[in-house]
This record gives C-alpha cells, sequence and structure tokens, in this order.
C-alpha cells in the first residue's frame, strides 16, 4: 500500500486512476449497501435478553444443576441408614441320623433418629445339641438397645445425615457461584460486542465522510481550484479510515464469535450468533453507577454464595466435632427384649409377665488412655479455626474488591463526562475548520488533524463506556449477586 502511494501521480496516470476510483467507488457502494441491508433486518438483543438465554441452555449452567442433584443423592444415601432392616439367620445340621439344630431367626431392625434402635423377631429352635442360652421352640420378641454415653447425642449414621443436609446446601451455593462467574463473563463479553458494534458505525460513518470529501476535492482539482498535495492528503485520509474500518470490522467479527461461546440450543447444539443482532446501543449509553459500596457489602455478606459456601463448611466440620467429641465417652448401652411363647403377643400382659419374659444386658468399654479420641477431637477444633479464618480473610478480601470496582465505577463515570466534554470541543474545532476549508482559508491537513481528534475522542469514548459497564457488574459479581 505504501508503495502504491510512492508512485500515485495523477497528471501522468488519471485514467488509470479513474478506472480504480470507478472500481472503489463500486467497492464503496457495496460496502454501504450491504450493512444497510442488514440494518434493515436487524434485532436488538439486550443485555437481560442475553441473559436468559445463557440461564436457559448454557452447559456449564446445567452442569451446576447437576451437581446440587448429585448432592441430592447424597442425602438419599445418608437417610438410607434409618432404614428398616430385616436379618434372617437360618441354619440347621443333620448329621449320623440325628439332628443337631435347627435355627430359623428372622429380625427386623428399625433404626430411629434418636439413640434407640427397635428390635423384633421371631425364632424357630430345635434340635439335640442347640445352644443352651436359646430357647427351643417358637417364640418371639419385641425389644430396644439404648445408648446412653458414646453416641447418645450424635453417632456416625445422624452425623452423615446433617453433614449430607449441609452438603446440599453447600452445593447450592456452589451453583450460585458459578451461574455468577459465567454471568460476569457473559455480560463483560456483551459490552465488548457493543464497544466493537459502536466502533464499526464510528468508522463506516468517517469513511463515508472521508469518501464523499475525496470526490469533492478531486472535482475541485478537475476544476483548478485544489492541488495535487490535496487529492494526495485526501486520499491517503481515506486510505487511513478503510484500513481502521476494515480493522474495526474484524473486532466486530471475533466479538460476536465470542459472545457465540455463550449460547446453545435447547438440543445441546451451539447458537452462532445471527448477523442480524445487534446489541443495545441505547443500554451501552446509560448511566451505571453503582453509588455506595456499602450497600454491596452488606449484600454480599448475607448472600455472597462463596462465603455461604465456607459457612457452610464450618458447619460441616462443627458436625465432625460433636462426633469426634463421642470418642472420649465410654462405649455404654442398654438393651432390653420382651419375650412371648409362640408368635403370638403376650397373653396376661402385667408385673408377673414382665419379671418373667425378658432378656436384657449391658455392654460397656473404654480406651484408658483416650489418645485416638482426644487426638481426632483436636484435629477437629483445629479444622474450624483454620476454616474460620478462611472465612474471615475471603470476607476481607470480597469487601475490598467490591470497593475497589465501586471506586472504579465512579471513576470512570467522571472519566466519561470528561470526555464528552472533550469530544464536544473537538467536534466544534472540525466544524470550524471544515467552514474555513470550503471557504480557501484552511489546509485539508489540518482538516484531516480535526478529524482525526475526534475520532480519537469517540474511540476513547467507546472504550469507556465499556469498562464503565463492565465495572457496574464487576460489583455485582463480587458482592456474589449475579443470578
Amino acid at each position: 500500500m505504501i508503495t502504491a502511494i510512492h508512485h500515485y501521480t495523477p497528471t501522468t496516470n488519471y485514467l488509470h486512476m479513474l478506472n480504480l476510483n470507478t472500481l472503489r467507488r463500486l467497492f464503496f457502494i457495496l460496502l454501504t449497501i450491504v450493512p444497510a441491508w442488514v440494518m434493515a433486518q436487524q434485532k436488538v438483543i439486550t443485555p437481560d435478553a442475553f441473559i436468559a438465554l445463557i440461564k436457559q441452555n448454557h452447559p456449564v449452567a446445567k452442569q451446576a444443576a447437576i451437581q446440587v442433584d448429585k448432592a441430592g443423592a447424597e442425602l438419599q444415601s445418608a437417610r438410607g441408614g434409618f432404614d428398616p432392616v430385616l436379618d434372617v439367620d437360618a441354619s440347621k445340621k443333620t448329621f449320623d441320623g440325628k439332628n443337631y439344630y435347627t435355627y430359623t431367626n428372622p429380625e427386623l431392625k428399625i433404626p430411629t433418629p434418636l439413640p434407640i434402635d427397635v428390635k423384633a423377631g421371631l425364632e424357630d429352635n430345635a434340635g439335640l445339641f442347640t445352644e443352651p442360652e436359646l430357647t427351643k421352640g417358637k417364640s418371639s420378641y419385641l425389644g430396644v438397645e439404648l445408648a446412653l454415653a458414646k453416641g447418645f447425642l450424635i453417632d456416625k449414621r445422624r452425623a452423615a445425615l446433617k453433614q449430607a443436609k449441609i452438603f446440599l446446601s453447600q452445593s447450592e451455593q456452589e451453583r450460585r457461584t458459578i451461574i455468577n462467574n459465567i454471568l460476569f463473563e457473559a455480560y463483560a463479553d456483551y459490552f465488548a460486542w457493543a464497544g466493537a458494534y459502536q466502533q464499526l458505525r464510528v468508522y463506516n460513518q468517517f469513511l463515508e465522510n472521508s469518501n464523499k470529501r475525496l470526490r469533492l476535492v478531486r472535482i475541485g482539482f478537475n476544476n483548478g481550484d485544489r492541488s495535487e498535495m490535496d487529492t494526495i492528503e485526501a486520499y491517503t485520509q481515506w486510505q487511513n479510515f478503510q484500513l481502521q474500518q476494515a480493522e474495526a470490522n474484524l473486532k466486530w467479527i471475533n466479538a460476536s464469535l465470542q459472545l457465540s461461546n455463550y449460547l446453545w440450543q435447547e438440543n445441546g447444539r451451539p447458537l452462532q450468533i445471527p448477523a442480524q443482532w445487534m446489541p443495545d446501543t441505547v443500554q451501552f449509553a446509560l448511566e451505571s453507577n453503582v453509588g455506595n459500596a456499602d450497600n454491596a457489602v452488606t449484600q454480599s455478606n448475607a448472600q455472597n454464595p462463596v462465603l455461604k459456601s465456607y459457612q457452610y463448611k464450618i458447619e460441616s466440620l462443627q458436625v465432625e466435632k460433636r462426633l469426634k467429641f463421642q470418642s472420649l465417652l465410654p462405649y455404654f448401652s442398654v438393651k432390653a427384649n420382651l419375650l412371648s411363647k409362640e408368635y403370638y403377643q403376650p397373653k396376661g400382659f402385667g408385673i408377673n409377665y414382665l419379671e418373667n419374659n425378658y432378656k436384657w444386658g449391658v455392654d460397656f468399654k473404654i480406651p484408658l488412655l483416650l489418645r485416638e479420641g482426644r487426638g481426632d477431637y483436636r484435629k477437629a477444633q483445629l479444622k474450624i479455626k483454620e476454616a474460620s479464618l478462611e472465612l474471615s480473610n475471603k470476607q476481607w478480601q470480597v469487601e475490598n474488591k467490591i470497593r475497589s470496582y465501586a471506586a472504579e465505577n465512579a471513576a470512570l463515570g467522571q472519566q466519561l463526562s470528561t470526555i464528552q466534554g472533550v469530544y464536544n470541543n473537538y467536534k466544534a474545532l472540525l466544524k470550524n475548520e471544515e467552514l474555513k476549508f470550503s471557504q480557501g482559508e484552511s489546509t485539508l491537513f489540518l482538516l484531516n488533524s480535526r478529524e482525526n481528534k475526534v475520532l480519537e475522542a469517540v474511540q476513547k469514548q467507546i472504550e469507556l463506556r465499556v469498562k464503565y459497564q463492565k465495572s457496574r457488574y464487576a460489583v455485582d459479581w463480587a458482592a456474589g449477586l449475579l443470578q
């Protein structure tokens, strides 16, 4: 391109230039007509509409929901520790024509949320050599097993159930954290897409204005009113805008492809952004001042899923600590069964019946030094302390991050106000320069310089606008409020 400019000689290659100009005009007409046709078919996609599409079908959002379902399955599994259990013990031995023993003993055991297990069973024992503690013939029993020390307040199955419930709540917070992160990324890419669209529109407009000026300068040159240097100056400006417009178009395409990463159909297939889609330019230009960061900090302390996940982790460790404390207590359980002959309910139930139809026992054991129990309990205490310190550190980090983004939002708002004034001033200078140029009191070089300053101000304004909108959602993201 630089070589072509170096050999550009309007006086000697005028006809060749006309042919090139004709082709360029046709190209420019296509460049303006095609976008115009596309714009006629355009559909405005607001940020909220875009986010709604993500929530519906994005695979990461669905994966996050699966994590909650898995936690629900864990809870169901933990509840299995309280399922009734039917246990049948049946055996028979016959040898040398003798019936040594025949045992048929089905038992139903019902665990409860209390430290009590309820048992009911039937016995049918016969044979020459049955165990002496067994009752021959048919009998039944109903009894309980009660833990009075270790396991009285909490045991492994109750701890597993409590922790499973906590894990279910914690999984929901982790799901919200994943959604919070992906929505912030989506908002950031949406406004980058909107900024790329605005940049392309600006370059299209500047390219069109530059092309009109080039045509007028060439007409003036042909009429003897403009110098050859003016045509080169106008042509070079048009080329620069053409290059910048092509670069802006590439950025717009890449931004659209980046945004397509978030869009999926209901059947799980990716969705490419249609060419007719355009961002909401009105919302892109709206003021988005987050105001006082204290409100966001307060909401974060109450709702932030990252912080709540730490809190649930501490709750789970508290359950573990209570369970480990049981290791410091002796194991002491009492078993008592009410017996009955045959398979019927007790007849003549009363004091005499209770005194003559029962079976009971106790089970007691305790380690003498309790070193394992003391060590496990100490580890549980240290885990809670460690998690509490992590929570405090995370709360402080989150608060500072919220205030940082809020300060950035306020600073960007001030910069946008300043750049708007700069743009207005450069625009006024450009109009004045255009007027002077039309009256022959200025040069095309000065006019192009003014125009470039206006373009720089617009570019800076769009860049700040993208950062400004992103910082507004960054505050909500840091507070964990994007859902």
